[in-house]
């Protein structure tokens, strides 16, 4: 049974920092890009930030560009999204996904492309 689990959200203060972590099982884990997408109350899910298998390329919005940083530990089937520099219209909950590739090196930002999900971590910016 594949599992995918988020966790380290929680409330900050704007220009604070969150260390969100994601762990997969069930899974060959380094069989499978990986992202981060939030949603905010009352929009669309967004994508934030995504990783290759290899974890040597990622892809981030322009939103979170320089402030947000994806990595992952294959050795430990987790996944990190390190926020610096938060601002208030980073509040959403926080998913963490995972994309079955054949390619080492290609990232995915579309939420179609990702097969299995983890059930969200609110991560709440104070102004």
């Amino acid at each position: 049974q594949v599992q995918v689990v988020e966790s380290g959200g929680g409330l900050v203060q704007a220009g604070g920092s969150l260390r969100l972590s994601c762990a997969a099982s069930g899974v060959t884990f380094s069989n499978y890009a990986l992202g981060w997408f939030r949603q905010a109350p009352g929009k669309e899910r967004e994508f934030v930030v995504a990783v290759t298998r290899s974890g040597t390329a990622t892809s981030s919005a322009d939103s979170v560009k320089g402030r947000f940083t994806i990595s992952r530990d294959n050795a430990k089937n987790t996944v990190y999204l390190q926020m610096n520099s938060l601002k208030p219209e980073d509040t959403a909950v926080y998913y963490c996904a995972a994309a079955s590739t054949t390619y080492y090196s290609r990232v995915y930002s579309r939420s179609s492309d990702y097969k299995y999900w983890g059930q969200g971590t609110q991560v709440t910016v104070s102004s």
